[in-house]
């Protein structure tokens, strides 16, 4: 049993040393916010380039942390929708950019879309003053939920395994363990917002909190595809930066999308 969870003071070191200064910069917003997202954003940017097999000090990798850092900046200074066709046309700049590595310019070029977008709604969801930093504390909080739920009840429970060819770990008690972390943290960060929580909340919290997880699976699909089983060494008890953002990248663009049929300044919660 206690095998299950040898990693489990590692991951508790890490976020212990790592959360106050997400937070920090969350709650600042503003500059803070933007240096963090942009570090982020160059970590797993250099980790994805080295998965499939690229230098990220050198081209066509160095590419990617370029410019997934300048979507994110200008998108921080108001330029949303031109870090959104920046992202595009350098996205299939590189896809269609040929010589003998085509197939890995591919997921090259897959990585800079994936990433960029992450950055971009990372970003602009904390946009607005308060509403953005409640949207983007429930988003954050959410997925850290998640990944903490999908954790221990999947380690407690066991069970039936939910895709084993992609990652061997995930179970589906744990991946229901996770949903329902995810509800309790929306309606905590909705509560400390709010005077009331719709059920309009809760359903939002089920989608970000499965977004969370699919981008769980998406990081295991492509570290399996390449032979990889941890993106990097950076962080104790997780690995690298894509391990332990892998739930952010796939619910921040979501959030995103669900925050713009709501309309400007909506709390993500109503």
């Amino acid at each position: 049993m206690s095998t299950r969870f040898d990693d489990l003071p590692e991951r508790l070191l890490s976020t212990l040393v790592l959360a106050p200064v997400a937070l920090g910069c969350l709650w600042a917003g503003g500059v803070a916010w933007t240096l963090l997202v942009a570090l982020a954003g160059i970590g797993t940017a250099a980790e994805w380039a080295r998965i499939v097999s690229f230098r990220p000090a050198a081209l066509p990798g160095a590419l990617l942390p370029v410019l997934v850092v300048a979507a994110g900046l200008a998108t921080a200074v108001g330029f949303g929708q031109l870090a959104l066709a920046l992202l595009g046309i350098a996205t299939a700049a590189l896809a269609t950019g040929g010589g003998p590595r085509t197939d890995t310019r591919l997921w090259l070029a897959g990585g800079l879309l994936y990433l960029g977008l992450a950055a971009v709604a990372a970003i602009w969801l904390r946009l607005g003053g308060t509403v953005g930093r409640g949207n983007a504390l429930f988003v954050v909080a959410i997925v850290c939920a998640s990944d903490t739920g999908a954790y221990l009840i999947g380690r407690f429970v066991g069970g039936p395994k939910l895709m084993p060819r992609i990652s061997p770990s995930k179970t589906w008690a744990g991946a229901a363990g996770g949903v329902a972390f995810a509800i309790a943290a929306g309606l905590l960060v909705a509560k400390a917002f709010a005077a009331g929580v719709s059920l309009g909340g809760v359903g939002v919290s089920i989608v970000l909190g499965g977004a969370s997880q699919g981008g769980d699976l998406v990081e295991s699909a492509v570290k399996r595809r390449f032979g990889v089983k941890h993106s990097g060494t950076l962080i104790p008890g997780h690995g690298g930066l894509l391990d332990r953002l892998d739930g952010v990248l796939a619910a921040a663009p979501a959030a995103a999308i669900l925050l713009l049929t709501l309309g400007p300044g909506a709390p993500l919660w109503r």
